[in-house]
This record gives structure tokens, C-alpha cells and sequence, in this order.
């Protein structure tokens, strides 16, 4: 949740005009402002802002500038590509075709960005992040296809379609899979991945400060020249099942961040009253239902920490705290439980941007 979306469309041209019936004093202390304004050299600040809703959430995409400007359709031509290439909710998508066995699909650009990151990120966290889970993602009830009833039997069993290192990019641009029934599911990195296709859009059309947003993740560039500050976004409480509550603000120039939590996505068997969280591990095959509560990470773009938000919530707690503690290319913040008490792990870089 951002605190800078709170802000509204604003323009600051940096003069005011008169009109006839004013005052004397009035006048002089416009013509004053005027002065102070153009001596200042301040260039006019216009805040363009568009909000909607994309991949099953809600955006929010502020952009500013020295004139008004319109970029919702290139926008929305994003968000279309972006479905078109590895949506599973759409029947019709590339990723879509592929899991449902065509192997004569030619990929996109943007699915071999996709693949070709996930592969790295999938050796770095030593198979934490597999988008290949998608089967069992379905099979528990938090993707497109059919959930049905899982025990350690059906668990085993699924197993054998799950593993990154049994697909591949070959050079006709088409997808080997070692099963028919390996599934791909993107949609722990994809969001990000589109935000960070947002932000080249917006790079190529000259805007220098921006804050990027969609269900969440974010890519943030420049400064807030509205507010002459750093653009200021919120790190949602997990504990705040109903409705939205803040746990912190940051600073943020020149970086993307992305969430990842088992507080809002989770289901409960209606029978049993037992609560399936929508984390599944790659490696066990069943959800995670940890001690962590959520990870937030910070990274030069906004696919790399969706991506290393997922697997933090996969790994065990101490594994996650691990990890970070051996690498120095991105920031994290880790809420998490011990003997029923609330207690958060930041790193140095994290704990620096968040406003006091």
C-alpha cells in the first residue's frame, strides 16, 4: 500500500494569474510570487496519474513531468503483452498453449527474459524459486486448473513434474519439457517482471521521476518533485488480515520492491478447518505454513525481488536469514514469529530508508 498514492493530480506551474478587482496589496504580493518563482529557475511540475486494474489486482502509476501527459494506452499495451506471453488464466497465452503440451509455440521476448531469470534466481536459492510448481500450486487450490485432494501419496506423485532444471530454452525460441505434464506458472515473478516493463516505457518516453505500482510491487525512480522529497511507499502489516494497516514507511529513489506473504492468500478447508496458505515449497511439495509471516525485498528491479520474495517465504526461516547475511546485492525485510511473539529481521540497506 502506498502512503504517495494518497497524493492528488497536481500541477505546479509556478505562477498565478490576476484578475481585474483586486486589491493593491494582493497584487503586489502575486507580483512577488511571481518573481520569487521565475528567479528560482524551478522548472513546472505536472503529476499525471492513472489508476485501474490488471492481473486480477489494482494498479496505481504516477509519472511527472513539465507538461500534462497521456500514457494509458501504452499502459494497457504492457499490461496486454505482458498477459498475452505467460497469463495461465488465459487460454489463449503463449504460457497457457505450452502447458497444455503444444511444443510448437515460439516464445516472446519478454517469456525468455522470464525463463532466463527464473533459471538463475532457481539455482541462487538452490530450487526455492521453481516456477514449475504450477501443478502443484493447482492441485491445492490457488491456480487456474483443478484442485483436488492432496495427501503425502498424491504429493509424491506430483513431485515428478516439478524441477526448472527439467525444462528448457532452446534456440528456436521453443520450450522443452522432460513431462507433458510439467506446468509453468510465472505469476510469482511475472507482476513484477511487468512493472519493470512499465518502467522501460516510461525510461523511453524521457520521464525521470515515477513511482510504478501494481497489487503492491513497485518500481520507484527519481524523486517526488510535487512533494521535493523521495517518493515515500508503506509495507503492508501482516497481521491485519481484514483491511490494510501499515507497518512501516520507506524512502525510496531508484529502486523496486516487492512483497510476498501468506496473510491475505490462504484458503481453509471447509471440512477440516485446517488453513492451506498459498506458498507451496518446490521441494517438499506442500504449503508452507511457517513461522514467517512476510518478506519484503528491495532490488535494482522489481522481477529480481518478486522473485526472491517467493522463494524467502519457501525456505525456512533461518535459511532466508541465511542467505542474506552471505549476499550484498539486495535489501529485505523479514516478519516473523518466535514463541508467539511478532519479531522482524531488516537489513542494514532496509533499515536506512524507513522513515523515522
Amino acid at each position: 500500500m502506498m502512503d504517495s498514492f494518497k497524493y492528488r493530480e497536481t500541477t505546479l506551474d509556478g505562477h498565478n494569474k490576476t484578475g481585474n478587482g483586486l486589491k493593491p496589496s494582493l497584487l503586489l504580493a502575486l507580483w512577488m510570487l511571481f518573481l520569487v518563482s521565475c528567479t528560482s529557475g524551478e522548472k513546472p511540475v505536472v503529476q499525471n496519474q492513472h489508476t485501474g486494474g490488471a492481473f486480477g489486482t489494482s494498479y496505481n502509476i504516477i509519472y511527472q513531468s513539465g507538461e500534462a501527459l497521456d500514457f494509458q494506452k501504452e499502459i494497457d499495451s504492457v499490461f496486454n503483452a505482458v498477459n498475452k506471453s505467460m497469463s495461465t488464466y488465459i487460454p489463449d497465452s503463449d504460457i497457457s498453449k505450452i502447458n497444455a503440451g503444444d511444443s510448437t509455440v515460439v516464445v516472446d521476448a519478454m517469456f525468455k527474459e522470464v525463463f532466463e531469470l527464473s533459471k538463475a534466481v532457481h539455482r541462487i536459492t538452490k530450487g526455492y524459486f521453481d516456477p514449475t510448481v504450477g501443478v502443484l500450486v493447482n492441485a491445492w487450490g490457488f491456480g487456474p486448473g483443478a484442485q483436488i485432494a492432496m495427501d503425502s501419496v498424491q504429493v509424491d506423485s506430483l513431485l515428478r513434474y516439478v524441477g526448472f532444471d527439467k525444462v528448457r530454452l532452446l534456440e528456436s525460441g521453443r520450450i522443452a519439457k522432460e513431462h507433458p505434464n510439467i506446468y509453468f506458472d510465472f505469476n510469482a515473478i511475472a507482476k513484477g517482471y511487468a512493472i519493470d516493463r512499465l518502467a522501460r516505457m516510461m525510461d523511453t518516453k524521457g520521464i525521470e521521476n515515477y513511482l510504478l505500482e501494481v497489487g503492491g510491487e513497485l518500481v520507484a525512480k527519481g524523486t517526488n518533485k510535487v512533494k521535493k522529497k523521495p517518493w515515500v511507499v508503506g509495507v503492508d502489516d501482516p497481521q491485519v488480515e481484514q483491511g490494510r494497516s501499515l507497518k512501516l514507511l520507506l524512502n525510496l529513489t531508484d529502486r523496486a520492491l516487492a512483497s510476498s506473504g501468506n496473510y491475505r492468500k490462504f484458503r481453509v478447508d471447509a471440512e477440516s478447518g485446517k488453513k492451506y496458505v498459498h506458498t507451496v515449497d518446490p521441494k517438499t511439495g506442500f504449503t508452507k505454513n511457517a513461522n514467517t509471516l512476510a518478506a519484503t525485498v528491495l532490488a535494482t528491479n522489481c522481477a529480481t525481488a518478486d522473485a526472491y520474495a517467493t522463494a524467502f517465504m519457501a525456505m525456512d526461516l533461518d535459511e532466508a536469514l541465511k542467505f542474506l547475511s552471505e549476499q550484498s546485492t539486495m535489501d529485505a525485510y523479514i516478519i516473523y514469529l518466535e514463541d508467539g511473539e511478532t519479531k522482524e529481521f531488516m537489513t542494514e540497506g532496509f533499515r536506512d530508508l524507513v522513515v523515522k
